[in-house]
């Protein structure tokens, strides 16, 4: 019999680490590749990954995680807090020094190329990611589903109808259905996501 996440923790809690690997292995998929397509950046990608899990640790040994809803969902706010933390570092972190006009060789572009995004904007996506994430809590559970693996998680229509054992026709049903009630949300609650 498959053990609830919240036993797991609760049995880590006790001192049981063979939980915590049981834990990690059943949700560290998701959350690499949750991170990853935030950040799009193997190497990163790995660091994040692990300082979430060491902050997970942490936050568990100390009894902060209280059950306000699926673990993964709280590892995921851990990560997402993680990768903003990093990229503001990055943008305190970029100095010009006067030697560096020096050089015939310098190029202002060398300071500010970014393989995307700048800093700013990904910092924005990343707010606007947060905000869809507390809207999504208002949609039926296989609505937020699907709107987490199709825009969060990257899948294609066709592997979440796989992930979900639905047919490619649900799948996009589900995922109109949950734009629409989603415009709905932001309408009445006059919210507006833009970069």
């Amino acid at each position: 019999m498959k053990s609830t996440d919240s036993l797991l923790i609760s049995l880590y809690q006790k001192g049981d680490e063979e939980a915590l690997s049981t834990l990690i292995h059943r949700h560290q998929r998701e959350l690499f590749t949750f991170i990853l397509y935030k950040i799009n950046d193997q190497d990163l990608a790995n660091d994040i990954f692990q300082d979430t899990f060491i902050k997970i640790i942490v936050m568990l040994k100390e009894g902060r995680y209280n059950e306000e809803g699926k673990f993964i969902l709280w590892a995921k706010r851990i990560a997402q807090n993680l990768i903003i933390d990093h990229f503001r570092a990055k943008a305190k972190n970029i100095k010009v020094s006067e030697t560096t006009f020096e050089s015939d060789e310098f190029s202002i572009f060398d300071l500010i190329r970014e393989p995307s995004e700048n800093i700013e904007d990904q910092l924005v996506s990343l707010q606007i990611q947060e905000d869809l994430l507390k809207m999504l809590q208002f949609l039926p559970q296989n609505q937020q589903e699907v709107i987490k693996l199709r825009f969060f998680d990257g899948l294609s229509f066709k592997e979440i109808a796989e992930h979900t054992d639905m047919s490619i026709n649900t799948t996009l049903g589900r995922v109109r259905y949950a734009l629409i009630n989603l415009r709905k949300i932001m309408e009445e609650n006059n919210i507006v996501l833009t970069r």
